[in-house]
């Protein structure tokens, strides 16, 4: 009986060892944003890790820094990319917001109108760098694109991250709860997406792979 629970085939043990692992890239990714800059590079890793995590394909702390190391150049590049995008953003809704007047108000709906494919990129943009080798500019194509041909997914992504904000800004143990593990769980959750999505653009000899990898997990 205690055989059978503590087997790794038992779905308790693989759905606690899972957490585990999630817990542990999560910490990675809090360690390796601190300089800040390097936050794109880790998010990254951490999303590279969770997609590995879904087939059950290699170690995750090994992914992690597999992936931080091997996209750190263009992912810290992409992540001031888009930083520096955000802060004009919110630049420009906060004086739209101050000027009270017609400009202010045509600042305002031009922030919004452009707000809109700016978030719809920024939710792929990092999945993209983990799994596909481009340049700056055709990644930063590439995700808005994705996001657009797959519509459906990306509502629903824009709406668990818009519920996780609402829920960080509503309920106080959310937001210790988002520090210590949000990243981690959040990845992952992205992760089933992107897994569905980037099957349609990988070569067939590579989603060929991810499935006997799969296969042979299950047995």
């Amino acid at each position: 009986m205690l055989k059978r629970i503590f087997h790794y085939d038992n779905p308790v043990f693989q759905a606690i060892n899972t957490i585990g692992e999630i817990i542990i890239l999560n910490f990675l990714w809090m360690i390796c944003s601190l300089p800040i800059v390097t936050i794109g590079a880790s998010t990254t890793a951490l999303v590279y890790s969770c997609i590995k995590l879904h087939h059950h394909d290699g170690y995750p702390w090994s992914n992690f820094f597999h992936s931080f190391k091997e996209n750190f150049k263009q992912a810290t590049v992409l992540f001031l990319i888009f930083l520096a995008a955000g802060v004009l953003l919110v630049t420009d809704l906060i004086l739209g917001n101050q000027a009270n007047n017609s400009f202010g108000t045509f600042m305002k709906i031009a922030a919004c109108v452009i707000g809109i494919p700016y978030f719809i990129t920024l939710l792929y943009v990092f999945g993209v760098q983990s799994r596909f080798v481009n340049s700056v500019k055709d990644t930063i194509r590439y995700a808005f694109f994705v996001a657009l041909r797959n519509y459906k997914t990306t509502i629903q992504l824009a709406l668990i991250v818009i519920l996780l904000v609402w829920a960080n800004t509503t309920v106080a143990l959310v937001n210790y709860l988002t520090i210590m593990f949000g990243a981690g769980f959040l990845a992952y959750f992205f992760a089933g997406y992107y897994n569905k999505v980037f099957e349609q653009y990988l070569p067939k000899e590579e989603t060929d792979e991810l499935e006997s990898a799969e296969a042979e997990t299950e047995e």
